[in-house]
């Protein structure tokens, strides 16, 4: 498939080109910082931002994106599922 994209340069604002599933983990980051996450099943979410901060968000409704650039997300906090990091 030709992509008519592919000589512009992508920014933050861009949509997402890559996405994987996020296991939580308390000790395991992630390669690359996400451009924002996509929570399948609600609830809480605790994660470090690429600045370093660590944040908790709670009360996330299933369905959500939220554009959020983290290297890590905690299983210590997080109660949501079917999370998926966009690159």
């Amino acid at each position: 498939m030709t992509d008519p994209f592919a000589n512009t340069q992508p920014s933050l604002s861009s949509p997402a080109s890559a996405g994987g599933a996020v296991t939580p983990s308390d000790t395991a980051p992630f390669s690359v910082p996400s451009r924002a996450l996509y929570v399948g099943s609600g609830g809480d979410i605790a994660v470090r931002m690429l600045s370093g901060d660590d944040l908790s968000f709670t009360g996330v409704s299933s369905g959500s994106f939220l554009p959020i650039r983290v290297v890590q997300v905690h299983s210590t906090g997080t109660t949501a599922g079917a999370i998926v990091a966009l690159f």
